[in-house]
């Protein structure tokens, strides 16, 4: 990550908090960018072009087949199942988060969400902070529901998804811990991502395919997928990595309350998607959740388990 550093190192100019919105902006402009997909590609295959997008940048820029010197440098059956199942949770949680954006305001889905991070957080925690964060994001899931009822049906099935997602954020942060342990997280953010992209190709992509076989040629849609990856994925990725170096769990943890305010503005300029009151409620009750607990883990939307590898 040294080349990444010093590649970075005039835009820490902008301080810590901006880099960290900045990436936050990319992650959620490429959502946007998704929902925009939805009414060509379906969610599903969507969050599958986004992990074979990044898993195609990351591959060209990181060669992980190349043995590299230090901990972490050659691959095992075991290392390699274990970045495959981190790339398999995340592709799975990105099209479980796609689908649920589909139906629901993309602040609402993000800060539903974070119930899978903080009962992860407060699971292996005794401390009232995590208990008391884990009340305040049921709380704040249970406004946002509540808002979802006179949307009838669609609203209910987009909880159900983005409850999904969090299950599979849980999920995420337990393989990524595995990832970061073994020494080149972005080699095998690479190798995973890749392994699971071609795994995830015919149940993902393959309904859309054989349904629409004439879009297939379109440029845009490959363009737009291979943008959704870069924005999402890649970007906040290393982004984060240079914020985590610096400012340690405990700050980083209170950077990452600004995600589901980051998600409200982005859904509401870029997809004028604008929070009722029991909406608005519900995110700033997960946003103090974060606050709260001080929640250690990250997001991917490309991030693994808090420190990073």
């Amino acid at each position: 990550m040294a080349s990444t550093s010093h590649s970075l190192s005039g835009a820490s100019k902008l301080g810590i908090p901006s880099l960290f919105v900045i990436g936050a902006v990319c992650m959620y402009v490429g959502a946007a960018i998704g929902v925009f997909l939805f009414d060509t590609v379906d969610p599903a295959a969507v969050a599958w072009l986004r992990g074979f997008g990044a898993a195609l940048v990351l591959v060209v820029w990181r060669r992980p087949w190349r043995h590299r010197a230090g901990a972490g440098g050659t691959w095992s059956v075991r290392r390699l199942c274990t970045a495959a199942a981190f790339g398999g949770a995340t592709i799975g949680m990105n099209a479980m988060f796609y689908e649920a954006i589909a139906r629901l305001p993309l602040g609402a889905a993000v800060a539903i969400e974070f119930l899978g991070p903080i009962a992860v957080a407060a699971a292996g925690s005794r401390k009232p902070g995590d208990v008391c964060a884990l009340l305040l994001v049921v709380a704040g899931v249970g406004a946002i529901a509540s808002a979802q009822f006179e949307g009838g049906e669609v609203g209910l099935v987009g909880i159900a998804f983005a409850l999904g997602s969090a299950a599979l954020w849980a999920a995420y942060i337990v393989l990524g811990k595995s990832v970061a342990d073994a020494g080149q997280g972005l080699d095998d953010m690479a190798a995973g991502f890749g392994i699971a992209s071609v795994i995830l190709a015919v149940p993902l992509f393959g309904p859309f395919a054989l349904a629409h076989a004439d879009a297939l040629g379109d440029w845009r849609i490959w363009v737009l997928g291979l943008g959704v990856g870069l924005l999402s994925s890649v970007v906040p990725y290393v982004l984060d990595q240079y914020v985590l170096v610096r400012v340690g769990r405990a700050r980083f943890a209170l950077l990452l309350a600004l995600l589901p305010a980051t998600a409200t503005v982005v859904g509401a300029v870029v997809l004028t998607q604008i929070p009722t009151t029991l909406e608005a409620v519900g995110i700033a009750a997960v946003i103090a959740a974060v606050v709260v607990g001080g929640l250690p883990s990250g997001r991917d939307r490309g991030v693994v388990d808090v420190p990073p590898p």
